[in-house]
C-alpha cells in the first residue's frame, strides 16, 4: 500500500491505532494509550507557549527511506510548511520530530526512527521516555537542550 491508499481506506479511518507503513508497504499499527496521548498534548502545549512562530501539531506522517513514519509531535517553520502544506505525507521532515516512547517501543526502534527523520531533513529529534524525561538530539548526536526551543524542560510533568 501507499500512504494515499491508507488514508482513503474507510476501514482504517476510525481505528484506535497509530498507523505507519514499513518499507514493503505493509501497515504497522500501534495501539494508543492514554498516557501517551497526554504527553503529546502537554509537549505540544509547552512548545506553543515558548515559540510563537511556526506550527506545532501531533501525528505527522513523514516520508522516510523506510516508507511513512508518524512522529508523535512536530514543530515546523512557516517556510518549510509552505513546501509541504498540500502533501498527504510530508516529503521533507519538520525541523523538530518528537517521539514518545511507549512500553512497546524498543530503544533500537527509537534510534532507527531518529536516523530516518534526520535523513528526511529534520534538524532535531526529541525523545520523551515513559517517565516524561526528555532527550534532545541533532544530527551530530545528543545535545543538552534544543537549539530551536532552548528553554524546553528536560522533564515533562503530567
Amino acid at each position: 500500500m501507499n500512504w494515499q491508499e491508507v488514508c482513503a481506506d474507510t476501514a482504517l479511518q476510525n481505528i484506535p491505532y497509530k498507523i505507519e507503513l514499513n518499507r514493503w508497504g505493509q501497515i504497522v499499527m500501534s495501539p494508543a494509550k492514554n498516557k501517551h496521548s497526554v504527553y503529546q498534548g502537554v509537549i505540544q502545549s509547552i512548545i506553543q507557549s515558548m515559540i510563537k512562530e511556526g506550527l506545532t501539531y501531533p501525528e505527522c506522517p513523514i516520508q522516510t527511506e523506510d516508507n511513512v513514519k508518524v512522529a508523535d509531535v512536530v514543530w515546523i517553520s512557516r517556510e518549510r510548511y509552505q513546501k509541504i502544506k498540500n502533501d498527504d505525507v510530508c516529503s521533507i521532515a519538520p525541523e523538530i520530530c518528537i517521539e514518545i516512547k511507549s512500553s512497546s517501543n524498543t530503544q533500537e526502534e527509537m534510534k532507527f526512527k531518529k536516523e530516518l527523520y534526520f535523513k528526511a531533513g529534520a534538524a532535531e529529534f526529541w525523545l520523551c521516555n515513559e517517565n516524561g524525561e526528555m532527550s534532545f538530539f541533532n544530527s551530530d548526536g545528543q545535545i543538552i537542550n534544543s537549539a530551536i526551543v532552548p528553554n524546553f524542560p528536560i522533564y515533562v510533568e503530567l
